[in-house]
């Protein structure tokens, strides 16, 4: 490397809009460069990173919400074969939202990447909504996402009330150190510009909060030729997941598909699939549900998040339903 990688972080909490975010960066990045993500999904089945392929950037995925675990062993591993594969313009790290932020940036400015990468501004996403529950508010992850953030953003204000984002107005302006770059967007529209500058490294209020895990070697993916429905599970921070890797010649029912995911029980619902009407990406957060077409992919990917450990036999059963009988239209 001649110069230093510029690099930004995207935080926020769950299901908060920050691969929509990236996704809108990505489709604005100046032509002609290179741009790399190292993702980090609580979940096991890489739905993020699938659906920030789909844009043409270098993806690395850190699964099973632990980038920062073991000393940052994984998210090493994944950033020095990201750089040293895409050899990036830029890249951006968006950490799982149920992460913990202190030792990601530290592993960013120490010895190792010292003269590899130059931090930029950290982004923080937030939800107004979500200012009104008290256990989002008192969440040690959230609370050291926002103190490390140089730049705030409340997304999806096309959702709340405007009392909703005056709260998050007030909120910010009780903040210390104060902040002023404060910005509202909706659909995860973000300003190239923002990108730019550095950061202010700020202190987080809990850096030793986060709960790491033991080492352990992850397990062998299956070939999905020989497995063709493979289940993974993962639980941490007071959150579980259970996700799929699929067959892409499974075909779901859309419909379906889309009265499972707006299930209560869920914090999230994310999937990459083979549908009845052609490949989808479909998400849902906190009751809000969107759906887009994508490209074929090698196989679908669907994953549930939620608060309480779920029924994993009924889950499945459920999901079993909801493929297609019929002949898909495309």
């Amino acid at each position: 490397m001649t110069s230093p990688i510029p690099t930004n972080l995207v935080l926020g909490f769950l299901g908060v809009g920050k691969t929509t975010a990236i996704m809108d960066l990505l489709k604005k990045k100046p032509e002609g460069e290179v741009w790399a993500v190292l993702v980090n999904e609580f979940g096991e089945v890489g739905i993020d990173g699938a659906m920030l392929e789909t844009e043409g950037a270098f993806v690395r995925e850190v699964p099973g919400g632990c980038m920062c675990c073991v000393a940052g062993l994984p998210m090493q591993i994944g950033l020095n074969q990201l750089i040293h594969k895409a050899r990036p313009d830029r890249l951006l790290i968006e950490p799982t939202g149920l992460g913990h932020p202190s030792q990601i940036l530290e592993t960013l400015t120490g010895e190792h990447y010292r003269n590899v990468l130059t931090l930029g501004p950290v982004l923080c996403l937030v939800d107004p909504r979500r200012l009104e529950e008290s256990r989002v508010l008192e969440n040690v992850q959230f609370q050291d996402q926002v103190a490390a953030a140089d730049i705030l953003v409340a997304n999806k204000t096309d959702l709340c009330r405007p009392e909703q984002v005056a709260r998050f107005d007030d909120w910010v302006g009780s903040l210390r150190p104060a902040r002023t770059a404060v910005f509202h967007t909706r659909y995860g529209c973000m300003d190239i510009g923002w990108l730019d500058g550095d950061t202010a490294l700020s202190t987080v209020g809990s850096p030793h909060a986060h709960h790491h895990h033991d080492p352990a070697e992850p397990a062998p993916v299956p070939d999905i030729q020989e497995e063709p429905w493979q289940r993974i599970s993962n639980q941490g921070q007071g959150h579980f997941s259970l996700g799929w890797r699929i067959h892409p010649d499974t075909v779901f029912s859309e419909t379906a598909l889309l009265a499972l995911s707006l299930d209560s029980r869920f914090a999230r619902f994310k999937a990459v699939v083979h549908t009845d009407v052609g490949w989808r990406t479909i998400n849902m957060a906190d009751g809000a549900l969107s759906v887009s077409e994508c490209e074929p992919r090698d196989l679908s990917r669907i994953e549930v998040i939620s608060e309480q450990r779920p029924d994993e036999d009924e889950l499945d059963a459920s999901l079993r339903a909801s493929i297609n009988k019929t002949e898909p239209s495309c």
